[in-house]
């Protein structure tokens, strides 16, 4: 049980007097305090905290509203309303890769491109492709972007990506490592060694048409080669990494093929010029000299050895070949004729051959 003495000199009234006063003091503030941050605020900051510790539940912040002028005053120090949002504390949302300026949360590069490691840079038909390298064993990635400006600026999840640059059939492949960092992007520079081919045909001393030609690598550890491009027409420019090419130009359909090997710089345009010399040839059936052409012949053109250069079906079929000695060999009903000739380059010859 509890008892209060009475005072009994001045001096311990004066104390008590001090105490009562600390008292109502501390009353007054206690009071002052529930009015500015009332309990159910109170508590939401308290729950928030929590979960900002253990990780659920908490977002990373919201953008803060913009302030009209009542509010400013408020958020400055002036009479605001307990509970509204000039009391709330905001927390600046972290950007989403990707987004945004995010100098802390996303790394930021520039990708260059170069012709030669002192060359000039490539300002257009670059292609890059970015892929994010997701680490598994198979070494699988996934296309997340394909940017075709010169110097693309790329804002991105922190992590490995695999960039590939291609300029023409010329192109280079590099893992990146990412990190986050500031407002300034990293560089990355691309050294292609990239240099140009254009080859150009000539027939019989003229300018070709009806050519096409197809590039391939340099021969492998296993004597093999690789198809790089084909169906090419004389005089486009065909951008490639520096190296040793091989060269294969078909005129017409048949056996007049030419092929050599090309070196092409980096930096510097190959030009090349393939010269072919041929001859075009009409085959006919006939039941007599200078008679009608038998439709529906099977023929063939063979070697004098009997390798067959090209096969056809028709009355009056056309081909060009190569210079030199040839079997035509026409097939109607059942039955086989044959007939040697041969081709001079530039001519143009019909081959009748008399089904007796």
């Amino acid at each position: 049980m509890l008892t209060h003495a009475r005072p009994s000199s001045s001096r311990d009234r004066a104390a008590l007097s001090r105490v009562r006063r600390s008292w109502a003091l501390i009353g007054a503030l206690a009071l002052l305090s529930t009015t500015l941050f009332p309990v159910p605020d109170r508590a939401r900051f308290i729950a928030a905290a929590e979960a900002q510790g253990t990780g659920e539940g908490w977002s990373a912040g919201i953008n803060a509203p913009k302030m009209d002028g009542a509010q400013g005053e408020a958020a400055a120090g002036g009479a605001a309303t307990p509970g509204a949002e000039g009391n709330t504390t905001i927390v600046p949302r972290r950007e989403a890769p990707g987004t945004g300026d995010g100098s802390g949360t996303i790394a930021q590069i520039r990708l260059v491109a170069l012709l030669t490691a002192d060359g000039q840079r490539i300002d257009q038909g670059i292609i890059w492709r970015v892929y994010r390298d997701d680490g598994s064993a198979g070494g699988g990635a996934k296309l997340i972007g394909t940017h075709r400006d010169a110097s693309p600026l790329l804002k991105l999840a922190p992590g490995a990506y695999v960039i590939n640059a291609a300029f023409g059939r010329a192109h280079l492949t590099r893992v990146v490592h990412l990190e986050a960092g500031g407002a300034t992007p990293a560089i990355e520079r691309f050294v292609l060694n990239a240099g140009g081919l254009r080859v150009g045909a000539t027939v019989s001393g003229a300018p070709a048409h009806n050519v096409a030609y197809s590039i391939y690598s340099d021969r492998d550890q296993t004597d093999d080669r690789k198809l790089i491009m084909s169906a090419i027409k004389p005089g486009l420019i065909v951008r490639l990494n520096a190296g040793i090419y091989h060269i294969v130009s078909t005129y017409g359909d048949a056996n007049a093929v030419i092929e050599s090997d090309v070196t092409v710089e980096a930096g510097k345009l190959t030009e090349a010029t393939v010269a072919h010399a041929a001859g075009k040839v009409t085959l006919k059936l006939v039941a007599r000299a200078g008679g009608e052409a038998i439709a529906d012949t099977q023929w063939s053109i063979q070697t004098p050895e009997g390798r067959i250069i090209k096969e056809s079906i028709g009355a009056l079929p056309t081909h060009i070949l190569a210079p030199g000695s040839y079997v035509a060999v026409a097939k109607s009903n059942d039955r086989a004729f044959r007939r040697d000739f041969s081709v001079k380059d530039g001519e143009t010859t019909q081959i009748e051959v008399i089904n007796q």
